[in-house]
């Protein structure tokens, strides 16, 4: 009897043990390592969906570059990267980071910079080449949006005077 109670002690501390090591992020007994939202696995690295992550965060988090993200869409083969489930893995491929390749110089022969605080929209324009002209880049058309408060940004006329954030 006393051989069972110490049986049971010592598989209770293995227990124990076990399911600590899984809480501090240790080596797992599958070979797996977790860090946070972050495991590997046979050498690949896997993004654990937490509340609140996009894509762009994800890729911003492994590539210091949201524009990664269409590789985590690719390798994951994700029918809509814009819906991504909590505690859903992602792979995370072995890439080089993605920088912005849109510049001013694209378009020097056909648009002039724009180098003032506002602007005044004409026919044909985009909030893309508006930022593209300001900044030299052209996803910078989101801080457009939300510096003036655009209801709709796939609807600017001619005539509308945009402050330019600096």
């Amino acid at each position: 009897m006393i051989l069972g109670a110490i049986v049971i002690v010592v598989v209770g501390v293995l227990v124990i043990n076990y399911f600590r090591g899984l809480e501090t992020g240790t080596t797992l007994p599958t070979g797996e390592t977790t860090e946070g939202s972050t495991r590997i696995r046979d050498g690949q690295t896997f993004h654990v969906v937490e509340a609140g992550d996009t894509l762009w965060t994800v890729a911003e988090k492994y590539y210091d570059s949201g524009y990664n993200w269409v590789d985590i869409a690719s390798v994951n083969e994700l029918t809509n990267p814009g819906q991504i489930d909590v505690d859903q893995e992602l792979l995370i491929p072995d890439v080089e980071s993605k920088q912005p390749t849109v510049s001013v110089s694209a378009f020097s022969g056909e648009l002039e910079p724009i180098s003032g605080a506002t602007y005044t929209v004409v026919q044909g324009d985009s909030l893309w080449n508006i930022a593209v002209r300001a900044y030299g880049d052209g996803y910078r058309w989101v801080d457009l949006v939300q510096e003036n408060e655009l209801a709709n940004p796939n609807l600017i006329h001619a005539g509308n005077m945009l402050v330019l954030p600096r």
